[in-house]
């Protein structure tokens, strides 16, 4: 008879990601110092980890860091929001209407694949200014993830609980309401958190071509100036500001779905 394995402790859990970063770092400050060359990969030009430390230090102490950082910060939450408005009422009329999606559907896939940076020179000309137009970029990233994951979720649910509840008299909003979107509900979640994810990077690169200010400029702008370590910094800082976005979508999505029981980790 099989046995049951055992989670790991929290504790312990937290102790191995903790392990796991510090010799991502030792690893980098070994590259760095002793200027490993792979052959197609050389780490001679990359800065060690005590460097972009004092990067980091210096930018902090700066008041530039509070305009970049609030600069992304708007731009992303602008594109994004109205993404997720517009994302999910267009996944839940795909996903509930045979003739939505037969409308909707092959548009929204034949510009699902263009990248963001091929957007870039149109919504310049569209929108008559460049925060709009860098607002606009990261909408279209988070879009299609969006709309693609509610769609999934919606076209998905069981049909045995819509069935049920029409027979006891419930109206189409209510079904919507009261058994669609609960069931559908992890699935979008899961949507918002890849659309949160690829609107930062579609920033990013709006951000390196026509942006004044913000985090993708500060990181382009650092290496036009060969200031190497800051552009470490600018990727790092992206990167937390991304993954916390994420972690608080993902927080917020369990509160908001009690009746899920969380999996446990093995």
């Amino acid at each position: 008879m099989a046995t049951a394995i055992k989670a790991r402790p929290a504790g312990i859990r937290w102790m191995v990601r903790a392990l796991s970063i510090l010799a991502c770092i030792a690893l980098w400050q070994v590259a760095s110092t002793t200027h490993l060359n792979l052959g197609i990969v050389t780490f001679r030009n990359v800065p060690p980890p005590v460097e972009v430390v004092q990067s980091a230090f210096a930018l902090f102490r700066s008041p530039k860091l509070t305009a970049h950082v609030t600069s992304s910060l708007w731009r992303v939450f602008a594109g994004y929001g109205a993404a997720v408005v517009i994302g999910v009422i267009l996944g839940f009329a795909i996903g509930r209407s045979r003739a939505a999606s037969d409308l909707l559907l092959p548009p929204l896939e034949l510009l699902r694949p263009i990248p963001a940076v091929a957007w870039i020179p149109l919504s310049i000309l569209i929108f008559p200014s460049s925060e709009l137009s860098m607002i606009y970029i990261t909408f279209i990233g988070a879009l299609f993830p969006i709309v693609l994951n509610t769609v999934h979720g919606v076209a998905n649910v069981d049909r045995r609980l819509v069935a049920s509840a029409r027979s006891l008299g419930a109206r189409e909003l209510a079904i919507l309401r009261e058994v669609v979107l609960p069931d559908a509900a992890p699935s979008i979640v899961t949507g918002l958190a890849i659309g949160m994810g690829t609107s930062w990077f579609c920033l990013v690169t709006a951000e390196m071509i026509s942006g004044q200010f913000g985090i993708g400029y500060y990181t382009w702008e650092a290496y036009t100036l060969q200031n190497y370590a800051d552009i470490i910094v600018g990727m790092l800082i992206i990167g937390l500001l991304g993954m916390g976005s994420s972690w608080l979508l993902t927080a917020a999505g369990r509160l908001l779905m009690p009746w899920r029981n969380p999996k446990v980790a093995r």
